[in-house]
C-alpha cells in the first residue's frame, strides 16, 4: 500500500495509475487525511462457476421440496380481479 499526498499524486499521477494496475493500493491524502483510495480493478469473478453451480443446485433441490399448500390460488389471483 502506498500513501501520498494530492500534490505529489499529481506531479506522479502516471505512476501511480502503474501502481494500481500492478495490483497494489494507492491512497491519496488531504491534510493527512485519506480522501481517496484507488484500488485495481478485478479481472477474475468474484465467484467461481463451480460455486454458482451449487448454489444453483442448492435453490433447485429447496424448490422441489417445498409445495404450495392448500389456497395458494386464492392468494395468488386475489390482488389479479
Amino acid at each position: 500500500m502506498r500513501t501520498t499526498g494530492i500534490f505529489e499524486a499529481k506531479q506522479n499521477f502516471s505512476a501511480l495509475i502503474d501502481a494500481v494496475e500492478a495490483g497494489e493500493e494507492v491512497r491519496i491524502t488531504r491534510h493527512g487525511k485519506e480522501v481517496v483510495r484507488m484500488l485495481p480493478v478485478r479481472r477474475a469473478p468474484v465467484i467461481a462457476r463451480s460455486q454458482v453451480e451449487r448454489e444453483l443446485q442448492a435453490i433447485r433441490e429447496l424448490h422441489a421440496r417445498i409445495k404450495p399448500g392448500p389456497g395458494w390460488r386464492e392468494l395468488r389471483d386475489e390482488g389479479r380481479a
